[in-house]
Parts: structure tokens; C-alpha cells; sequence
């Protein structure tokens, strides 16, 4: 026993430098793969900074190269995006910063922060090739300075000692308004003297924007809005629109002015009256440098050649001229007059009162006409309604008829069609019925058949058995005995032969087994059921 314990022993003690070793073996697997590895989690990028090889030049902001095969130190232009990386620590140094990112709505300028400085007067950055995408080939930037492309809405993972973002907000120009496009870079203009720049000229571009969203690079183009919707003032707002007559009354007027800017002249009308340079005000630009003087000359010169009783008849001359004569004078400046109404002349009292009198006695009369026409008009009306209504009783009864002849078709069909259904089911039911009771009878048959061949068969063993001793039936119920109790006694001890339990096996013996052979007779079928009796 104390041998067993000092073995059990050693075997304990050969273990312990197996589990030092694996525990060590782990323990620097693990420390392996936390000091070289990198995680870059969801929206974010690592800025690797190589520790070995060249130093950098003065005139180096990063280092150049790719990461694959690293010459300078510094920090490399290619970034890591999210995924698991493993870097030599004793090599790489790396910088887990977030992405960033361009909500929706808003619009990205990107800034290079690295290469050639810019010659004087220049903003934008010189690229190899403008139509390529400057994320994928941050290369193709030669000089540091504003990249005339702008990001879209999203997250970029651009490497911040390389480039900046900078987000603004898209132009958008509203409905009834232009956008009156400023090329902030490009070309100096072929003619200075000229109010419109050429498409790849600095200045104010001929063609306007139409209402939309425009995502534009605020530094290399700007968008101002100019209203060309309808616009409406009053001439006598500062009251002080009027006129001498011929005969030498004062006459005062008021009039309603409706006007607009021409879109396709919007970029020009906005060069010319925009003093404020941000293009809202130009309306009343307009109003005080167009429209204003045109309606006062033509007042004046024309008033003056009419009589000041002549202003309390009709006045249509006047106002059709004065429409008319306005409009030839603002459409070349890029004004359309919609509509140039004169609402209120106010001639002299002394020639006025007569003339207001006759006009009321004019008026009721035609007053008193339109009342009687009126009083027609109620009459053949009520006429009219009560036909109305007749025809709407007639078409409401049409109506309901064909409502409920249709809802009774309805009816009708539906319940046709429910008791068709019935009727399938049922003569499924009497089907499945018929075919489950063949199904049964086919089944109890077949089981009826297998017992009898079962049977068959077994009485077919047990007559070859008892064929096997001569025909007696007795000699093999014995020995199907003998086999039952052979295995089932290993040792029997008794202290005599004439024990009580040895004279169980008296009638067992060869003499006695002789003695009923002789005297058995062939075994039938009834011995061989009694014998299989004996053997269960």
C-alpha cells in the first residue's frame, strides 16, 4: 500500500514542470498577441507611425512611401480601417483616432494639409488628374491647399495629417428664385470691362441655377439667390405721386405696380443693382432705380397734357398707356411688368363735387337694374333647383333599386356556392369513409393470415422435433425438460443419495425412462402441444 502511495506521488510531481511550461507558454502568447495587435473598432481608423528608417526632410510633412515597405520615419499617408491588425511594437507606433463624418444635409470641403506650398494668389490644390477620386489616390495632390471636389454625406476614413474636412451647408435655391453663380477661381477675365465672365472665368456667370439643392465647393464657387417671383407695391406709399394738370389743378394718384426679374436675365439685373452684394434687397433696388422714376416721368409728362375734369371720366387711355409705356421702358433692364394698375385719381374738389353726383345718380340707376335682373334671376333659379332636385330623387331610387337587386344576386351566389362546397366535403368524407374501411379490412386479413402462418410454422417445428425421437412425444417433453434444468442447476449438495431432493430425479432415471418408452405409444398432434407446453 505504501508503494502504491509513493507511485501515485511521483506521478504528481512529474506534471508540474508540464504545467509550469503550458502556463508560461500561454501567459506569453498572450502577451504576444496584446502587444502586437490593433483593434479598429466600428468608425474608426489607426494612423500608423513607423520608428525605424530615414529621418524626414524639412520639407516633409509626412512621411512618404506605403506601409508595405516603409523607408522614413513618421507618420505613414496609408491608414488602417476597422479590423484586427498585428504590427511590431518594437517597429510601428500607432494613433486610434475616430473617422469623420459628413451628416446628412451637409456637404464636405476637403483641405490638403501636405505637399508644395501654393504660388501667390492660388487657393486650390494642383491634382495630376481632377476626375479621379482624390480619397483613393490621396497621390494625385501635388500642393497643399483646397481641393475643388466636395464629400458627400457619409464617413471617410481619411487620414487627419493628411487631409482636413471642413463641412458646410449645401446652396439650395427655393422655388421662384435663381441662383446667380460666381466663379471664385479660374481664369482672370479675357474682357474686365464686361459685366458677365465666360464659363471658365472668375466673375458672374451668364447662366443662373434653377431651384434645387446644389452641393458647391463655397470656395471655388458661390451661389447667390436672386427672387424673380412677382412683386407688388403701392406708387402713393410715400404719398407723394402726383401731377399738375393741364388746366393747372393738382391731381394726386395711387396704383398698384406688379412686377418681376426676368430669370434669364437674373445674373445680369443682379450685377447692376446689387450694391449690398448679397442679392436680397435687390427688389427695392429695383423699385427706387427703375420702376419708381419711369412711373413718375410718364405721370408727369402725360398728366400734364390732360384736363383735370377729363380725369373723372374714363380712364382707360390713361391706364393702358401707362402700362404700356412702363413696360418698354423696364423690360430691357431685365423687369417684366406684370400688371401696372392706376386705382385712385383724386382731381381738385371744385371740379370734383358735380361730377360725383351725376356719377351716383348713374350708379343707381344701374343699381336699380341689376336688382330687377336679380329678382329675374332668383326666379328661374328657384325653377332650376326644384328640377334638381326632382332628377336627384329619380337617380337616388335608381340607385337603391339596383343596390339591393345587386346585393340579392349576391346572396344568391354566395349561398349557391357554399352549399356546392358542402356537398364536396361531404362526398370527400364518404370517400375517405370507403377507403378507410377497405383500409381496415385489408390490414385485419393480412393479420389473420400471418398468425395462421405463424402457427403453421410452429407446429411444423415441433412435429420434426418429436420425428426426431421416433415419433414420442413423451422422450422429448423430457428432454426439452433436461435442457431447462441443466442450466438452470450449477451445484446441488445433499448429504445422501436417498435424500428427499434426490428423489426428485428418481423418475428421471435411464431404467425408469426405459420403462415408459416401452410403454408410449407414437405421438400425435395433441403430444406435441402438451410438449411445447412443458418447454414454456
Amino acid at each position: 500500500m505504501s508503494h502504491t502511495i509513493f507511485m501515485e506521488r511521483g506521478r504528481n510531481k512529474s506534471w508540474v514542470p508540464i504545467t509550469f511550461g503550458i502556463a508560461v507558454l500561454v501567459a506569453g502568447s498572450y502577451m504576444f498577441y496584446s502587444m502586437f495587435r490593433i483593434d479598429v473598432g466600428t468608425g474608426q481608423l489607426a494612423v500608423l507611425i513607423y520608428k525605424a528608417g530615414h529621418d524626414q526632410t524639412n520639407d516633409m510633412e509626412i512621411a512618404p512611401g506605403d506601409i508595405s515597405a516603409p523607408e522614413y520615419k513618421g507618420v505613414q499617408r496609408k491608414v488602417l480601417t476597422e479590423g484586427r491588425y498585428f504590427y511590431n511594437p518594437l517597429y510601428w507606433d500607432w494613433e486610434i483616432v475616430e473617422q469623420q463624418t459628413i451628416e446628412n444635409g451637409k456637404l464636405g470641403v476637403l483641405i490638403s494639409l501636405c505637399g508644395d506650398d501654393l504660388p501667390h494668389g492660388e487657393f486650390l490644390a494642383h491634382l495630376k488628374e481632377s476626375n479621379k477620386n482624390i480619397l483613393e489616390n490621396p497621390d494625385l495632390v501635388t500642393t497643399k491647399g483646397i481641393i475643388p471636389q466636395v464629400l458627400n454625406p457619409g464617413r471617410y476614413p481619411i487620414n487627419p495629417y493628411l487631409f482636413e474636412i471642413e463641412i458646410h451647408e449645401p446652396k439650395t435655391v427655393p422655388a421662384g428664385f435663381k441662383g446667380v453663380v460666381t466663379n471664385l477661381a479660374g481664369k482672370l477675365p479675357t474682357k474686365p470691362n464686361s459685366m458677365l465672365a465666360e464659363p471658365d472665368e472668375r466673375g458672374v456667370q451668364k447662366e443662373a441655377l434653377d431651384p434645387g439643392t446644389y452641393y458647391v465647393n463655397p470656395y471655388v464657387m458661390q451661389i447667390n439667390l436672386v427672387d424673380c417671383r412677382s412683386q407688388r407695391f403701392n406708387l402713393a406709399e410715400n404719398k407723394d405721386m402726383g401731377f399738375p394738370s393741364k388746366d393747372g389743378f393738382w391731381v394726386s394718384l395711387d396704383g398698384v405696380i406688379e412686377f418681376h426679374v426676368m430669370p434669364e436675365k437674373a445674373s445680369e439685373v443682379y450685377v447692376i443693382y446689387n450694391e449690398m452684394d448679397n442679392g436680397e434687397d435687390i427688389d427695392q433696388e429695383i423699385i427706387s432705380k427703375v420702376i419708381l422714376p419711369n412711373a413718375r416721368s410718364f405721370c408727369r409728362l402725360q398728366g400734364s397734357n390732360i384736363l383735370g375734369r377729363e380725369f373723372m371720366g374714363d380712364r382707360s387711355k390713361f391706364q393702358e398707356s401707362f402700362q404700356n409705356q412702363l413696360r418698354e421702358e423696364c423690360q430691357p433692364q431685365g423687369i417684366e411688368i406684370v400688371q401696372a394698375l392706376v386705382t385712385r385719381i383724386s382731381p381738385p374738389e371744385q371740379i370734383l363735387k358735380p361730377v360725383r353726383e351725376r356719377e351716383i345718380a348713374k350708379q343707381l340707376e344701374k343699381q336699380f337694374q341689376q336688382q330687377i335682373l336679380q329678382q329675374e334671376s332668383e326666379q328661374k333659379l328657384a325653377i332650376e333647383q326644384a328640377l334638381v332636385l326632382q332628377k336627384q330623387a329619380l337617380v337616388s331610387a335608381e340607385q337603391e333599386v339596383i343596390k339591393v337587386t345587386t346585393k340579392a344576386r349576391q346572396e344568391q351566389e354566395v349561398a349557391i356556392t357554399k352549399a356546392d362546397e358542402k356537398k364536396l366535403v361531404a362526398q370527400f368524407r364518404l370517400d375517405a369513409a370507403a377507403d378507410e374501411a377497405s383500409a381496415i379490412m385489408a390490414k385485419g386479413k393480412a393479420e389473420a393470415e400471418v398468425i395462421e402462418f405463424q402457427n403453421e410454422a410452429e407446429a411444423a417445428g415441433w412435429k420434426a422435433a418429436v420425428a426426431a425421437f421416433s415419433g414420442n412425444g413423451r422422450q422429448y417433453s423430457q428432454y426439452v425438460l433436461y435442457q431447462k434444468l441443466a442450466s438452470a442447476y450449477q451445484n446441488i449438495m445433499v448429504n445422501t443419495a436417498d435424500s428427499p431432493i434426490m428423489k426428485i430425479f428418481d423418475q428421471f432415471s435411464p431404467d425408469q425412462i426405459g420403462e415408459d418408452a416401452k410403454g408410449t405409444a407414437p405421438v400425435s398432434g395433441a403430444d406435441v402441444k402438451t410438449a411445447g407446453s412443458v418447454n414454456d
